[in-house]
């Protein structure tokens, strides 16, 4: 066995470093915190080749006197603990120590700081985490680094390096999260020469928000609650603007950007019922609560932690966001995508009609006259070629005509018009048609005129509203889509969507035993011999919803009794889908696999788009929706109800 020896301090360095120091955006993220630290009001981050040949960071904080700036990079030197006490109540970015020293041995380094009590400052200059020049230096207030070459001397480090571009904008991710972090504090990234990033430091997260992720932040809903000693605040997207990823989903614990499960599923726990399967929402979070209750000296890198009452913090996460999307309306707009303006063809150049003129004589006259005077003869044979030419027909008879002409053997859509329905309840009255035009040739006189569409009845239609509220039905498009108008704005409604989700909200509120009709014929569902067992394993849970079944064979079960509200032509695929759910969902909840349940109990007996639906029913529905702002999303995501404005729809015309 080899004989046990102590590493050199150079060695141990390179050690620490591989646990700190792991690419660029490393080393910016721990200059950032330090500067922070500092107090410092503006940074500025400069950096060439993606950070490996140079990287400068600025800072306006208290700076460093010679005998500091000496000690700064040794191993766990720091000025944030004195005693072990310390450790339970961490309150700043940096405390280990390691972050200065561990960058120092794998690179170049030059410091420059002062501090505002003294009248010049400090020049450093290190390779590999020894001081190799020190002077005194002119220089304002505050502390400059520049790191060069980093892992000159650890060419092994250097090959799993990426490409400039990629390494590059790992950086500016983690200017970007301190920006957000900080946002009292102006950030500046300088990439190349060219200016990438620039916050104002006003302390608003907002405006830090926007200089990271552009408008996108104004369609974000803002967060703003308190849990007991905890306080949450920041901004969540819209269940309707959910991404395909979590990439988007930043979260700081006291100002410390972290990575914690616990603070994903609290999150997402907010969107469920709300969100489609497969998409994940953003946000960016800001969690405060006291400096006990939190561990941040669980990872090297800092960036997990480990909370004392993961409850109240769940808690706190979940219900502050779940408050925030309810408060936020979303009803989004019908968005109109541009056409590509064409070239426009040359007009043709029509020539202007003649004036008929019948065949009165053989020779042509000498000049053409509107009003000339006739003979006898002239006019005879002029009003006999009138006659005999063709005459435009009157719209109610080409219509009347088009109602007989009709083929039996091409099939005909017919249409119906539905009555306008005005809230309030008082309609004005359609004037009368005019009287049916006199028969003209080629029309069958017997044929009777279009009928007057009947008045409705407003007895039976009208809704009891509040006069202060504002809408008509319009009508339906597709048998899918109600169309309601309200002011200068008109609303389209998934007529599917919203009655899943007033019937999941329905199924949900009822904690009791659900209502059940017994079938006559037990219907056999075939199933995988898996999903089948899953089923049977969740019979008891299966029963409060309405269901019952039994063991039919291996991988067959019999339903003999279904929900009320479900169509016993859906109650196979419903248990079908539910076995489905109860195989891949999460079954440590029994609500989570309840509401999987009824979600497809709600799809199954809600109206489909498509079908026929009567007036009475999209009235109701539509009822519901404009009076509960909440109804915004089906349970699986899909929004309720978008918006088209008159001044949207004018652009479309080019009126406006």
């Amino acid at each position: 066995m080899p004989k046990i020896i102590q590493l050199s301090t150079h060695i141990a360095n390179l050690i620490a470093a591989g646990e700190v120091v792991e690419r660029p955006a490393s080393v910016v993220k721990e200059l950032l915190e330090n500067a922070v630290d500092a107090g410092a009001s503006k940074v500025t981050v400069e950096m060439k080749d993606g950070g490996m040949t140079f990287l400068r960071v600025t800072d306006d904080g208290c700076g460093m006197s010679k005998e500091d700036a000496r000690t700064a990079f040794l191993r766990h030197a720091t000025s944030k603990l004195r005693t072990a006490e310390d450790l339970a109540a961490i309150a700043t970015c940096g405390f280990r120590g390691e972050a200065l020293a561990a960058i120092a041995s794998v690179s170049r380094i030059d410091l420059l700081t002062k501090t505002p009590s003294s009248i010049e400052g400090v020049s450093l200059r290190l390779e590999a985490g020894t001081i190799v020049e020190e002077s005194e230096a002119g220089c304002p207030d505050g502390t400059t680094i520049i790191v060069r070459d980093l892992f000159y001397n650890t060419p092994a480090r250097m090959k799993f390096m990426k490409s400039d571009t990629v390494e590059g904008s790992r950086v500016t991710a983690a200017v970007q999260l301190q920006a957000l972090a900080h946002p009292s504090v102006a950030f500046r990234l300088i990439k190349d020469g060219k200016e990438v990033l620039s916050t104002p430091g006003t302390g608003k997260l907002e405006a830090a928000v926007y200089c990271v992720y552009g408008r996108e932040c104004a369609k974000m809903a803002k967060v703003d609650s308190r849990w007991e000693q905890y306080s949450l605040s920041g901004f969540v997207s819209k269940p309707t603007d959910a991404r395909p990823s979590r990439s988007l989903q930043t979260f700081f614990v006291n100002g410390r950007p972290v990575k914690s499960k616990l603070l994903i599923a609290a999150l997402e726990e907010a969107y469920r019922n709300q969100m489609m399967v497969g998409k994940f929402p953003a946000c960016v979070l800001h969690l405060n609560l006291p400096t006990n209750a939190v561990d941040v000296n669980v990872h090297p890198a800092k960036t997990e932690v480990k909370f004392l009452n993961e409850k109240a913090v769940f808690d706190c996460v979940h219900y502050g966001v779940l408050g925030a999307l309810n408060r936020t309306p979303d009803r989004p707009d019908v968005q109109f995508k541009a056409a590509p303006k064409a070239a426009e063809p040359p007009k043709p150049v029509i020539p202007a009609p003649k004036p008929y003129t019948p065949a009165v004589s053989a020779a042509p006259a000498k000049k053409e006259q509107f009003f000339r005077t006739m003979t006898a003869e002239e006019y005879k044979t002029f009003s006999s070629a009138l006659k005999d030419a063709p005459q435009p027909r009157p719209a109610a008879a080409i219509a009347a005509a088009a109602r007989v002409e009709r083929s039996p053997s091409v099939p005909v859509r017919e249409t119906v018009l539905l009555p306008r329905v005005d809230v309030p309840k008082e309609m004005p009255k359609l004037p009368p048609l005019p009287p049916a035009p006199d028969p003209v040739d080629g029309v069958d006189a017997h044929i009777d005129p279009i009928p007057a569409p009947a008045e409705p009845e407003m007895e039976q239609t009208a809704l009891e509203m509040p006069a202060e509220i504002q809408w008509r039905m319009v009508g339906e498009l597709y048998n899918s889509y109600v169309i309601v108008e309200q002011g200068d704005n008109a609303f389209l409604i998934d007529k599917h969507a919203a009655h899943e989700r007033i019937l999941f909200e329905k199924l949900k509120a009822n904690q009791e035993k659900i209502s059940s009709q017994a079938l006559l014929t037990p219907v056999p569902v075939r199933l995988s011999p898996a999903a089948a067992a899953e089923l049977v394993s969740n019979k008891e849970m299966l029963e409060e919803l309405g269901f019952e079944i039994d063991e039919f064979g291996e991988n067959t079960v019999l339903l003999r009794q279904i929900p009320m509200d479900l169509s016993p032509d859906d109650a196979a695929d419903a248990v079908e889908s539910m076995a489905a759910d109860l195989l891949s969902g999460r079954r440590e909840k029994k609500d989570n696999v309840r509401d999987e349940v009824l979600h497809t109990v709600a799809c199954k007996a809600a109206i489909k788009a498509g079908w026929n639906t009567s007036e009475e029913e999209l009235l109701v529905l539509v009822k519901e929706v404009m009076a509960r702002e909440e109804l915004k999303y089906c349970p699986h995501g899909r929004p309720i109800c978008i918006t088209l404005s008159k001044k949207q729809l004018e652009k479309q015309f080019k009126r406006a």
